[in-house]
């Protein structure tokens, strides 16, 4: 089987509010790419990636206006993609929706949230992703009230064989100061947004110590926005919200091939998953931001895990009409596991 999580710029723009293709020579979004283009990038991506299930990050809008689901159904239906059935959870006001595209041939998929409802006020265990989560972020004996911007997507799935586990889609909020100006206001939105996504992390494992707790097969993916020695203010906190998302005992720990080698080599080749255009220094900025984490009871099925980078992948690289794909449909690229699921 073969699960994908996969980040694609502005695929909101794609879509009319109908949930029909925008398919004409309109800008995308994207720089200097049309709709039309990556439109027919995303195709040949698709295509190619041929997956069970797709962890669709930043897909189109769901909102009184416009829904998810038909736009996704309906790019899948226009390429003959066999992930062709799409789910959405709560949805949320950035236009980034999380949702999962999966081949119903193969599995059956429930949006599945868990978790108690909360009020205004909060709960300080591990309320539902929609709600309010209560914690002292900076140790001054005060709890701080947050919430996800984009709540995780928590899924149950069936293979046709039977075998059910669970996915957790996550985009974390991205830590840039958006609106601050001058280097002391820059610096302090800059660490209270990396102590609230922080904080998120800390939400969001606590959600999977409960599978881990109890044996429950489980896959979170997605978008994390951070990893060890992304940024100036890691030291600050200690650890970044992979490593908490993660975990550290053996026996309640997810794993990512490519988490551990960043986390264990700190200078020297990693891997990446994200190119942005820096428009500045009119260079591209890489890093490591997608993930595909194992709980470790699927850990021992073993698994290919693989980053469709146009450039690192020979594979990629050596089909031009691919690599052009992926530079063209997103400044993210997928990140696939293959793993034998009855």
């Amino acid at each position: 089987m073969r699960i994908v999580t996969y980040n694609v710029e502005w695929f909101n723009n794609l879509f009319d509010d109908k949930g029909a293709l925008l398919a004409d020579d309109g800008w995308s979004g994207r720089l200097n790419v049309t709709r039309i283009q990556q439109i027919e990038a995303l195709g040949i991506v698709f295509t190619a990636l041929n997956a069970d299930a797709v962890m669709v990050i930043e897909a189109p809008d769901h909102n009184g206006r416009r829904a998810t689901v038909p736009a996704l159904e309906t790019f899948a239906s226009t390429f003959g993609i066999r992930a062709r059935k799409a789910l959405v959870g709560f949805g949320n006001d950035t236009q980034q929706e999380i949702a999962l595209m999966y081949d119903p041939d193969v599995l059956t998929a429930w949006h599945d949230p868990l978790g108690d409802p909360t009020g205004k006020k909060g709960s300080d265990h591990c309320p539902r992703f929609d709600g309010v989560f209560r914690i002292d972020l900076d140790v001054d004996d005060t709890e701080d009230l947050v919430r996800f911007s984009k709540p995780p997507l928590e899924v149950g799935l069936k293979t046709a064989g039977g075998f059910r586990f669970r996915m957790i889609g996550a985009h974390l909020k991205s830590k840039a100061p958006h609106g601050a100006h001058g280097k002391h206001a820059v610096m302090r939105a800059a660490i209270a947004n990396r102590r609230k996504q922080l904080a998120q992390a800390i939400w969001l494992r606590r959600r999977v110590e409960q599978h881990l707790a109890v044996g429950e097969p489980l896959i979170v993916l997605g978008d994390l926005n951070d990893g060890p020695g992304l940024d100036e203010y890691e030291d600050l906190f200690g650890r970044s919200s992979v490593e908490i998302v993660m975990g550290e005992k053996d026996n309640l720990k997810l794993y990512d091939p490519h988490a551990a080698m960043a986390l264990h080599q700190r200078i020297g080749t990693m891997p990446t998953t994200a190119r942005f255009h820096m428009p500045k220094g009119r260079r591209y900025l890489q890093a490591l931001l997608d993930y595909i984490m194992v709980s470790p009871e699927l850990m021992e099925k073993g698994g290919n895990w693989r980053i469709w980078h146009p450039y690192d992948d020979d594979d990629c690289q050596s089909v031009p009409e691919l690599r052009d794909a992926l530079i063209t449909a997103s400044d993210h690229f997928p990140v696939t596991l293959d793993i034998d699921l009855e």
